[in-house]
């Protein structure tokens, strides 16, 4: 938070934050743990995925407490990396349809009925993944309704041609946006 503000005493333009969660408590979680392989408990609609909503919203309501709103959250960061990640990685497991019914019984509800006026961005994972994990999420309508666009990311692009990929997707459903939310050099070293 500290840092957060001094950004914005930097500068004359808004900062539009954007938030991505790595894994829920260990208490919500299939294994028990933040860590390794592991999904929330339950199904979308029960009390763990509407507390997992609701945790969101709380991060949400404790950051404007300190004068600072997200413009966007994702709804998982790497949901395919939680299918097999190694034992000590914090991430959470979601297909595409669990992500779906997340979003469309849970997550998309509770932002839509919270104060915030924060944007929900889907998939947050590899661009392989697509156009398939959006054909599954936006092509349910309710779930669509409250996804504002798809967070991709560039780990695997070298081996996945755009035009199959973003472009295809970018085809499929034009009224939501692409944005890359994570990269880094050096991951691959057959770039």
């Amino acid at each position: 938070i500290p840092l957060l503000h001094r950004a914005l005493a930097m500068t004359k333009r808004p900062l539009l934050l954007f938030a991505s969660p790595w894994t829920g408590p260990g208490w919500m979680r299939s294994n028990g743990d933040v860590r390794g392989k592991g999904a929330l408990k339950g199904k979308a609609g029960d009390k763990y995925h509407k507390t997992w909503a609701n945790y969101f919203i709380k991060f949400l309501d404790e950051y404007a407490k300190h004068n600072l709103t997200f413009w966007a959250v994702t709804a998982q960061n790497e949901p395919v990396t939680g299918l097999f990640t190694p034992p000590q990685a914090p991430t959470m497991a979601f297909t595409a349809a669990q992500q779906r019914d997340f979003i469309a019984q849970d997550l998309g509800p509770a932002l839509a009925r919270s104060p915030h006026r924060t944007q929900l961005l889907m998939l947050d994972d590899q661009r392989s993944h697509l156009p398939h994990w959006a054909e599954v999420v936006l092509g349910n309508a309710t779930a669509a309704r409250y996804v504002a666009g798809l967070a991709v990311h560039w780990y695997l692009d070298a081996i996945v041609p755009p035009g199959s990929s973003l472009e295809a997707t970018h085809k499929l459903f034009p009224d939501h946006f692409l944005l890359y939310t994570e990269a880094c050099t050096g991951f691959l070293t057959f770039r």
